[in-house]
């Protein structure tokens, strides 16, 4: 295996060890409350909000609660949010389901932290807005469109991926209910929620219709973090991850035909073994995940092995994020650590 050229500064197994992380995020965070992802000073909200998530398990409690109001200031009058922003300017004006639900997980993570149920009050609009965008748009089957374009013309398709966070986004919007006892609201989510469920379960000619995208590790790892029980399909899908994805000693291609493993699929493939039960496995896979840092240990997009050289050159926020939830996850290191691994809400 080649080693890489730079050694980690991290430490998944304190909350100290990760701080510099910590530090990154909050040096890239504008005044406005975003947190950029790409290098032009762009975002999109879910890379936003799980960059907020990062912020939150260090502690950056205010630095959180900045990027969470970002997200209220700029909600659409229905719910959602805009596919990219520049600062508070959109960019792009088609809306995304699994954007407009994660603030329930950001909400949710952040209450698990801070025990305050009067943050949980001060959010539950925005919560229930985004949750109710996202439903608007769930098919009889189950399944949820993944886009309304800038004409407002639903784009008939079903993405697993985004499906499967949707799950989660659900999941913690019904622990939501019943913490600040919105029964009717729960009663209703948790029957789209199971019905999402069981299409994630048996997903034969409901998702990616028009284009076929299990090339991406995501597709076979995100139903187990989106909240799954069937453990024939768990099965399958790990043992897709294991043979087709898994480049053991380095970690998770992003998709099957390339030489490329990235940080952030390693980092959330790590939790999803977690979740299963794997330990060794995800212990692995996030040390993988932490090796593939810049001089400063900030963790690069990915390792391209056939070259053995770091591509792209770009340390993402929520890349960062993504290993700080991957060591929490891992080393139990807050009240929060098992926001991926256990069903959030009270059956």
């Amino acid at each position: 295996m080649k080693k890489f050229p730079n050694t980690s500064h991290i430490d998944p197994s304190s909350l100290d060890g990760l701080n510099h992380l910590g530090k990154f995020l909050d040096d890239v965070q504008f005044l406005s409350g975003a947190i950029p992802s790409n290098q032009d000073g762009s975002h999109d909200p879910w890379d936003h909000l799980e960059a907020v998530m990062g912020l939150s398990t260090l502690g950056y409690k205010n630095q959180a609660l900045n990027g969470l109001h970002w997200m209220v200031a700029n909600q659409n009058e229905d719910g959602s949010w805009y596919n990219l922003y520049q600062d508070e300017k959109p960019l792009e004006l088609n809306k995304q389901t699994n954007y407009a639900s994660y603030i329930a997980v950001a909400v949710w993570h952040f209450y698990l932290l801070n025990n305050d149920v009067n943050f949980l009050q001060d959010f539950w609009e925005p919560v229930k807005k985004g949750i109710l965008f996202t439903l608007s748009l769930q098919h009889r089957n189950g399944a949820i469109a993944w886009n309304i374009d800038k004409s407002k013309k639903i784009d008939e398709d079903y993405l697993l991926t985004g499906c499967s966070s949707i799950a989660k986004s659900l999941e913690c919007a019904i622990a939501i209910c019943q913490v600040l006892e919105h029964k009717s609201f729960e009663l209703k989510w948790r029957d789209a929620h199971l019905k999402l469920i069981v299409a994630l379960e048996n997903p034969a000619e409901i998702f990616d219709l028009k284009k076929d995208r299990s090339r991406f590790s995501m597709d076979w790892y995100y139903p187990i973090l989106g909240g799954i029980n069937s453990k024939h399909r768990i099965t399958s899908l790990v043992e897709m991850i294991k043979t087709s994805f898994w480049i053991k000693g380095l970690g998770i291609k992003c998709v099957a035909d390339e030489p490329w493993v990235t940080v952030a699929e390693t980092s959330e493939c790590s939790i999803a073994f977690k979740k299963i039960g794997e330990d060794k496995i995800a212990l692995e896979l996030l040390l993988n995940a932490i090796a593939i840092v810049d001089g400063q240990g900030i963790p690069y997009m990915g390792w391209q092995f056939d070259e053995n050289i770091y591509w792209p050159e770009e340390t993402p926020s929520w890349t960062a994020a993504a290993c700080i939830l991957a060591a929490d996850a891992n080393h139990q290191l807050t009240p929060s650590a098992n926001l991926f691994i256990k069903q959030q809400f009270k059956s």
